[in-house]
């Protein structure tokens, strides 16, 4: 059965999309360059600047950037699944999922889960991200990438009229999956054996599936930060009907890849800004009563607080732990920290059920409260009070409470053990305390 010929109206509209796209990328730098260049008045550099003027419209002809960055695709790799998430110099293999995804059960949550609707990730060399995003542009709603998948005849013309150097870039283009290169792990990859019934094992070296977690940071983002969510919550406040509700995802924890350079653990790392968001993994906690203001008293570092059953035994055993210490060393700074740590989520609990009291409790004239307790308990008060709102905004109220905390710790670890606590001890408390009430400001500047 005899081809078609090629569609040159597609042919040619490729090609426009193609040259656009270069002529885009060159703009920047010629006017960078220009602005140089009528700065200079030195005769040397001028010249240096001409020359390098014209090595960049050399460069950016269309055929000879194509020709290098297929030479650049090397660098860069297209993938589903990445392995730089588990650390940042394993030099193993990351994996592609492919436009034929596996048969697999539907019951389990994955990437297939995604169907063909899904982001994709790069790793690699970030100096040769443009070649991806290159590949991503569309034409009639299919990415270049597609076409070069399917070796398009449309797109082969499109790139040159000589077909033999054109095709050689389409395959050279098409090696951004990774599908031709043998598969390897690495020491510092994950490496589980996994017991099978005859006795042997499977080794498993699980991936991070980077597109399944940008998808679902992307829906939690919506469900968070936009607009109708925003319009939705301000309703709640002002007691207002509003058409539609919104989702909230208490407790959530959040995972940091690549520290100060996301862009060097993948592309959707970058955009995330390098955070994994994730959801709490514990049952929920059963309240027998309604939540009550803690009126008539100057603090809650007291029965308020320190009366909770977990705060309770979590304080004993913090404390018979330092008093059968006799010596430091990191595993007793770590287990300390980690018993102050569930301390602090304690009280992030029981700030979050102060939450759900209606805004301004703390302004009843029962209320006893310290101003410091009050303006972190009570936050959304500051939506209608502009005193509050002032001090809130401050931000001081933080070190007070950090304090205050850091004394109550103190008397508690003294009651149940004599323990000599003492400045040094409330300093270290209170650092603790510190973060998690930025992590508690933090929060409510979303809402």
């Amino acid at each position: 059965m005899p081809h078609e010929p090629p569609d040159q109206a597609e042919i040619r509209a490729i090609s426009n999309l193609v040259e656009t796209f270069i002529e885009a990328r060159l703009t920047p730098k010629l006017e960078d360059l220009d602005k140089k260049l009528d700065k200079e008045s030195e005769q040397d550099k001028k010249q240096a600047i001409e020359e390098k003027r014209e090595q960049l419209l050399f460069d950016y002809r269309k055929e000879q950037w194509l020709e290098n960055a297929a030479k650049r695709v090397m660098q860069v790799q297209l993938v589903t699944h990445a392995l730089k998430y588990t650390h940042p110099e394993a030099r193993g293999s990351s994996l592609y999922v492919g436009d034929q995804p596996p048969v697999v059960n539907k019951e389990f949550l994955g990437t297939h889960s995604l169907g063909m609707v899904r982001p994709e990730d790069v790793v690699g060399n970030a100096a040769a991200l443009d070649v991806y995003k290159f590949l991503k542009l569309e034409h009639r709603g299919k990415p270049l990438l597609g076409r070069v998948c399917a070796r398009d005849p449309e797109l082969i013309a499109a790139l040159s009229e000589n077909s033999e150097k054109a095709s050689a870039w389409v395959e050279r283009f098409a090696s951004i999956t990774g599908s031709d290169k043998p598969v390897a792990s690495h020491k510092l990859a994950k490496q589980l054996y996994f017991p099978l019934s005859d006795g042997g094992y499977h080794l498993l070296a699980p991936l991070f599936p980077t597109s399944l977690i940008h998808t679902v940071h992307t829906q939690l983002r919506e469900a968070r930060f936009s607009e109708k969510t925003k319009e939705a919550r301000q309703a709640r406040r002002d007691g207002k009907d509003c058409p539609h509700g919104y989702h909230e995802y208490p407790n959530l924890a959040i995972q940091v890849f690549g520290g100060t350079k996301p862009q060097n653990v993948s592309q959707l790392n970058s955009e995330r800004y390098g955070e994994n968001w994730l959801l709490p993994s514990f049952p929920p906690t059963w309240h027998s009563k309604t939540v009550q203001p803690p009126l008539s008293v100057k603090t809650v570092f007291g029965r308020w607080f320190g009366s909770r059953p977990v705060v309770r035994e979590l304080t004993k055993v913090l404390a018979k732990f330092l008093a059968g210490t006799q010596y430091n060393n990191v595993h007793i700074r770590r287990t300390r920290a980690e018993l102050v740590a569930h301390l602090s989520d304690e009280l992030l609990n029981f700030a979050a059920e102060l939450a759900e009291l209606p805004p301004g409790w703390s302004a009843a004239p029962d209320c006893k409260l310290n101003e410091a307790e009050a303006l972190w308990l009570d936050p959304t008060r500051a939506l209608n009070d502009e005193t509050f709102a002032s001090r809130y905004h401050a931000g001081n109220w933080k070190e007070e409470v950090a304090h205050r905390f850091g004394n109550w710790l103190n008397h508690q670890l003294n009651y149940h053990d004599s323990l000599p606590m003492g400045e040094a001890e409330h300093t270290e408390w209170k650092g603790m305390l510190s973060q998690t009430l930025n992590m508690i400001k933090t929060e409510l500047a979303h809402d």
